[in-house]
């Protein structure tokens, strides 16, 4: 048996020992393998379970996918961010009931002209479902693959060449749904960005940075620079309901719906920026009524802390379909994004207290 040979029936071998029994392992449905995978990307595994298994009692088909509506589609996957991946669904799966009568599409081709089918997702779904012979790099096959080659570097795109050479050599002609799942899951279990697991690893003996001792510093780990934004957001009271108006349709938080609210501008306090943002969004002044808890909320790029603060409309601002007037009762139909969501959470101990 040759080298490359050894390596996949090694970690195949591993991986039906060993791997965790999920719930997107249990089908061969290529609608839920995709779902499942759109989830995973940059979320962990144990954050997305309860999402995965709500969406689908929610949405068990692609049909359900396409007949819903926008706003019931976002509502479903808030919480998971990166909103942009829910509309690209949405979209892809229209597509595939109208012009392929709800049948996934196994052509390489059809699937990257899909909203959302980058080579990633492509190459999951087509081997995981279809068995297909395709490759798949995520954090977790780079991080493998890096350490395999001791490759020099930080594990971005810049390395995919090389590590697409290597899983060609080394990926079986049979069972491409074992061999890719079984990279991600050595990537995510014993080959760990931080305190690798290598003594139980099935292939450190073809491991070049484990022979050199390397281990800890491939990939060449990244110094994330987050961004602090600090915004001031107002909670429009009239009596039992709240101000909520919509985001637009495209940029940060698209479709969403939020408290009116922005940056506070350097040189001005927290309250200065209330009043000012109000007056230029709604056209219209406020009175301060209390302080609210802050919300803090991390982002891929930036931390937000959010100063909060129940007013009352000294005149009633306009409302459309991009301004409504909502109970608390009413938001849980409504999509929300991570930092709006926990000052709603903060004025139900409030108000229904």
């Amino acid at each position: 048996m040759s080298q490359n040979n050894v390596f996949a029936k090694l970690l195949m071998s591993w991986y039906r020992a060993c791997a965790r029994d999920l719930p997107w392992r249990r089908t061969k449905d290529p609608y839920r393998i995709w779902i499942s995978e759109v989830m995973l990307q940059q979320t962990t595994v144990n954050a997305v379970i309860p999402f995965y298994q709500r969406w689908i009692r929610q949405f068990p088909n692609i049909q359900s996918v396409a007949q819903s509506s926008a706003q019931n589609i976002l509502k479903a996957w808030q919480g998971l961010g990166y909103y942009s991946r829910a509309r690209n669904i949405h979209a892809t799966a229209k597509i595939i009931v109208k012009k392929f009568r709800g049948d996934f599409p196994s052509n390489k081709d059809i699937l990257r002209s899909l909203p959302g089918f980058g080579p990633y997702t492509t190459g999951a779904v087509l081997s995981i479902a279809f068995d297909r012979r395709e490759p798949i790099i995520d954090a977790n096959v780079r991080r493998v693959i890096m350490r395999q080659l001791n490759s020099k570097g930080f594990a971005d795109s810049v390395q995919d060449k090389k590590i697409f050479e290597f899983l060609d050599n080394v990926m079986p002609w049979r069972n491409m749904c074992i061999f890719n799942q079984a990279l991600m899951e050595l990537g995510a279990l014993v080959c760990r960005s931080k305190n690798p697991r290598c003594l139980i690893c099935p292939i450190r003996a073809s491991c070049l940075a484990y022979k050199k001792g390397v281990v800890d510093i491939v990939p060449q780990p990244k110094v994330k620079a987050i961004k602090n934004v600090s915004a001031a957001i107002a909670v429009i009271r009239d009596k039992d309901k709240f101000f909520m108006q919509k985001r637009p349709a495209k940029g940060l938080f698209a479709d969403l719906w939020e408290f009116p609210g922005g940056k506070i501008d350097s040189g001005e306090t927290a309250r200065q920026a209330l009043v000012r943002e109000v007056q230029e969004e709604l056209s219209i002044s406020i009175k301060i009524e209390k302080k609210l808890p802050n919300v803090i909320q991390f982002y891929t790029q930036f931390k937000a802390t959010l100063f909060v603060w129940l007013c009352q409309p000294c005149a009633m601002p306009r409302t459309d379909k991009m301004h409504k007037w909502l109970k608390l009762s009413d938001l849980k139909h409504y999509p929300l994004s991570a930092g709006t969501a926990k000052i709603v959470e903060n004025l139900e101990k409030i108000v229904l207290k």
